[in-house]
Order: structure tokens, then C-alpha cells, then sequence
């Protein structure tokens, strides 16, 4: 387990093969640097590790929307933990099913509970935990949780001139691309100052952007192409506002999703129209084709 972000005195963490996201999101927290999500790379069902050091001190089990295109677990959990860094605040997490008992105490990385999939979710959504550090008095609502600040200090090398990689995993619900001779993640340029991108494009219509300072430019571009302008500034991360690009596979159109990698190689997340509307085999080279911009 490494620490990857903070907030209020709070460290959350994420394995060392997992990776993590900002922006990757449509909800509000993701478009303030409010809230973090810790992908495990486990499976739906699968006992995750705690990404905190607390005591659990509520559970609530909520409604939420039926699955599109997949089949949902019929409800989320969200639950709220006491910190042991800094009991003034509380942490509220997401779509994971404590196997702990209210009352009872975790450390980072003691298993928590298992990973829900929840309707909240797009049908390509990995199985995540969803975390915010909140005040005691507002714990539950989707806007007010404090600020991250990123811990997590990947590589960011030269932007790639094309995007290549290799198939690593191919579902009917996604394509998973290991970008060769990359870690961290999926870089690109910011008035030519080289980032990395975190975030679902073009579907959600923003990203995030993630430098090694403060960012200071505006103009996105990958591979050359201009991809958005920013729009918000946190510190050495921003969000963007996407702009005119499309992505294509063998002439299919795709949506990217994009995270940063804590500790393995650099991939990208290749999202099809409809489940199986791509087939792929694992160990295949591919070529992502832009259209439009």
C-alpha cells in the first residue's frame, strides 16, 4: 500500500498495483478535486484492503439506479469511518460492503469489505472504492467534502507522437491498452509543458490534468492535436474542458478512460458504443485513431 492523496491530515492509500483517479468521474466531487477513487485491481465481490486507518462509525445502505447494460448489485453502501489521523474529520466511502462491524477498527490495508457494483456505474466502470474527508456536521452530501492534495508523484515522460499499445485484457465491456515503455500514465502537453491526463473522454466532456508543478498554461494537446483548455487550477493538477476530439479502433469509435498507475506500466481503458461492440484478443498491437479536432 502507498499513500496517494490528503486531505485535512488524512492519508489515503492504494496498492501498489492499483491504480487511482481524480477526475475519472461525472459526479461533483470529481470536478473539484474533492473526492479520490482507489482502484484495487480486484474483482466485483472481492474482499478490498483499507485505504485509511479508522474505526467505522456508520453504515447506510442506499437506493440506487438499475444497471445500463449490466447487472447491478440492486443497491450501494456508503459508509462513514472516524479518522485515526484526525478524529475532527470523518471519511465517507462508496460502493464497498463492510465485512467489519460498526464500532471496530481498521489499519491501511486490512480487508474492509467487498466491492460492490453499483448502478451508479457505467457498464465499463472497474470495481473502485469512492472516498471524500468530510466535516462531522455534513458527511453524506455529494458536494462539500475538503480538497485532496496528491501524494502520489508518478513518472511523467516525453508525450507519445502516436497511441500505441498492447491489448493486456479484453472484455465485451472494455479493452484494457498497456501503453509499452510508459508508467504513471497517459502523457500529454500543457502549452507544451508535459502532463498526465486522468479522465473519461469524450463522454464526460472534462479531464484532469496532472504535472510534476503548478500548472500554469492552457492549451491541452496529445499527440499535437489540441484535446481542451483549462479551465480550474488546483496547484500542480487542473481540470480541463474537453474539446472536439474523437477516438477511433479499427474504425470503431472509442471513448478513453484514464487513470494514474501507482506502481505498474502506464494503460489506457479503450470504451466500445455497447458491450462486444469491439473484439480484441489479449497480446494484440493497436493503433488509437483520431477523428475530428
Amino acid at each position: 500500500m502507498k499513500p496517494v492523496a490528503e486531505a485535512r491530515g488524512v492519508e489515503v492509500y492504494c496498492p501498489i498495483d492499483g491504480w487511482i483517479s481524480f477526475f475519472n468521474s461525472p459526479y461533483p466531487a470529481h470536478k473539484s478535486m474533492t473526492g479520490v477513487d482507489i482502484y484495487p485491481g480486484l474483482e466485483y465481490g472481492e474482499a478490498a484492503p483499507s485505504p485509511i486507518e479508522g474505526r467505522l462509525i456508520a453504515v447506510r445502505r442506499v437506493k440506487a439506479p438499475r444497471g445500463r447494460l449490466f447487472r447491478d448489485a440492486g443497491y450501494d453502501v456508503l459508509t462513514l469511518y472516524e479518522s485515526v489521523e484526525n478524529p475532527r474529520v470523518v471519511v465517507k466511502m462508496l460502493h464497498l460492503e463492510p465485512i467489519i462491524d460498526v464500532g471496530e477498527r481498521i489499519g491501511v490495508g486490512d480487508e474492509l469489505g467487498l466491492l460492490l457494483r453499483s448502478g451508479y456505474f457505467d457498464f465499463w466502470t472497474s470495481p473502485h472504492i469512492h472516498i471524500e474527508v468530510r466535516e462531522p456536521s455534513d458527511p453524506i452530501r455529494a458536494r462539500g467534502g475538503h480538497p485532496f492534495k496528491r501524494l502520489l508523484r508518478p513518472e511523467i515522460g516525453d508525450p507519445p507522437e502516436e497511441l500505441r499499445g498492447r491489448v493486456i485484457e479484453a472484455r465485451p465491456e472494455y479493452i484494457l491498452l498497456e501503453l509499452e515503455g510508459r508508467r504513471g500514465g497517459l502523457a500529454a502537453r500543457v502549452d507544451g509543458v508535459p502532463i498526465l491526463l486522468d479522465g473519461g473522454i469524450p463522454h464526460y466532456g472534462f479531464l484532469g490534468l496532472h504535472a510534476s508543478t503548478s500548472i500554469e498554461g492552457e492549451v491541452v494537446r496529445l499527440c499535437g492535436k489540441p484535446l481542451g483548455r483549462v479551465e480550474r487550477i488546483f496547484g500542480d493538477c487542473a481540470l480541463a474542458r474537453f474539446e472536439g476530439l474523437g477516438f477511433r479502433v479499427g474504425g470503431h469509435p472509442v471513448g478513453l478512460s484514464l487513470y494514474l498507475s501507482v506502481g505498474s506500466k502506464a494503460s489506457v481503458k479503450l470504451i466500445p458504443e455497447r458491450p462486444g461492440a469491439i473484439y480484441e484478443e489479449a497480446g494484440e498491437e493497436l493503433e488509437i485513431e483520431f477523428s475530428g479536432g
